[in-house]
């Protein structure tokens, strides 16, 4: 829960008229599939009970998805397994984090005045392309209302893409695990090998590919 003030510690340090966006990620951890950022302006009034999108349950965490997307300011950046190989985790989540804003201030046809990023770095001096005043939170996406926005903007995206890859890629149960390193995931990866969406920089999918050169 947040505290009973209708702003965060953080947003509250804001001159009123700043445009604060929120800034949260999904994905950085599986073995396949992207990793998707989301940066949220929120309106005024925000949707009620945003928090930390792994403590909703699924149907809140849809509902409060659909809200923001339709009564706030919003953009989403994918970045896919390739580029994740050729960046690095760390570089293509900074990356994504900068395209989001991008997409939300072309949204709203400014600069924000501050981003507010969940976590402990930000993309300053680590993405080319970011040029906005910025802060991290650590936990920030259960003490910031619009970093709990933009967190729940980008699970959603991000299982919907993989509940759909889940389909043309059956064997590895992705509808459930997301990608995840499960042992349900990995026995599948034993048995069928890695496919285009896995992160071959990621070690047990080059494990897979250094056992499958040795047979060869």
């Amino acid at each position: 829960m947040f505290a009973a003030s209708p702003f965060s510690e953080f947003a509250a340090q804001c001159p009123p008229g700043m445009l604060i966006v929120g800034v949260d990620e999904a994905g950085r951890g599986p073995l396949a599939g992207p990793v998707v950022a989301s940066a949220v302006a929120l309106c005024k009034p925000r949707p009620g009970g945003l928090d930390d999108s792994k403590k909703l349950g699924a149907t809140k965490r849809s509902t409060l998805d659909e809200q923001v997307r339709r009564r706030c300011a919003w953009g989403v950046a994918v970045v896919e397994p390739e580029e994740i190989d050729r960046r690095n985790i760390f570089g293509a989540t900074m990356h994504a984090m900068t395209l989001a804003v991008a997409r939300v201030a072309e949204a709203m046809g400014r600069a924000p005045d501050r981003v507010l990023i969940d976590g402990n770095l930000t993309p300053q001096g680590r993405d080319a392309g970011w040029v906005w005043p910025a802060r991290a939170i650590v936990g920030g996406d259960a003490r910031e209302p619009a970093i709990a926005a933009a967190s729940i903007v980008a699970k959603q995206w991000r299982d919907r893409l993989m509940v759909a890859a889940a389909a043309d890629h059956p064997h590895y149960g992705w509808d459930r695990n997301k990608g995840y390193g499960t042992a349900e995931h990995l026995q599948a990866l034993r048995e069928h090998g890695p496919c285009p969406l896995h992160r071959r920089s990621f070690a047990p999918v080059a494990q897979m590919d250094m056992i499958a050169e040795m047979i060869a």
